[in-house]
């Protein structure tokens, strides 16, 4: 689980994230949803560690993330992936070494067991014969796939997602969707997905954040997003907004 407590974080004058509270939970798809300039890539690239709120704390499993020891926060780094809404594929590199990267990095494991862990995960996400092909030898929807598989190389506990179906067709799309879904549910995953796909949201989302203006203005499960809407104008606005 993560739980952020009284998380602020401000760009000079200005306060971008104010005073937000929420927990995450293992084994759901958790997503942050709001327009942009809500502050959502904002929450989740301080709940990553590339931002470091003014305030708060972020706990992992009871760790508080922003005040540990280096070599602590070292620790709960090696326990994150992240699918970057680019995908951020090293294009010198082919789909087996791109997935290998993370393990030779951080992995204590030979170079055999390295290879069956990179089989083991293209497997998972339907690329059982493309390590050899070099990222633009593959669609967008494929690489997407080869970003999964590397996020999930290191036996991830903690998953995020940056705008997962971003240039992706609808079919597509709904082909990630329900593997990140089927993938949080496998491994008992802490899955956290930014997202302005409504379609997302109400396909897989089990937790709903919704950011407004820097702040946590609704949270909830999908079901009482309906009805949440009716009391909700910033909220109703915004699904209005990304009706599919």
């Amino acid at each position: 689980m993560i739980e952020l407590i009284g998380v602020n974080k401000r760009f000079g004058d200005k306060l971008v994230l104010n005073n937000i509270n929420s927990k995450f939970e293992p084994g759901i798809p958790n997503l942050i949803i709001g327009a942009s300039g809500g502050g959502k890539s904002v929450l989740l690239k301080c709940m990553v560690g590339l931002f470091k709120p003014e305030e708060g704390e972020i706990h992992y499993n009871g760790r508080d993330f922003v005040h540990l020891p280096y070599e602590q926060v070292r620790d709960i780094r090696r326990e994150i992936g992240m699918l970057f809404q680019g995908t951020a594929l090293f294009d010198s590199l082919t789909v087996e070494e791109n997935v290998e990267f993370p393990l030779r990095m951080f992995s204590p494991l030979s170079p055999a067991e390295r290879k069956d862990r990179v089989n083991f995960c293209l497997e998972r996400v339907n690329l059982e014969n493309a390590n050899s092909k070099f990222p633009a030898e593959i669609s967008g929807g494929m690489k997407k796939r080869v970003g999964i598989a590397r996020a999930i190389a290191l036996n991830t506990k903690y998953l995020f997602c940056d705008e997962p179906n971003s240039g992706l067709d609808p079919i597509t799309s709904r082909l990630i969707d329900e593997l990140l879904h089927d993938i949080t549910k496998e491994f008992n995953i802490t899955t956290v997905i930014n997202s302005h796909d409504m379609k997302t949201v109400y396909d897989i989302g089990e937790h709903i954040v919704f950011m407004y203006k820097g702040s946590v203005h609704w949270e909830g499960h999908r079901h009482e997003l309906d009805e949440a809407r009716h009391t909700n104008k910033a909220l109703d606005d915004f699904i209005r907004a990304s009706q599919f």
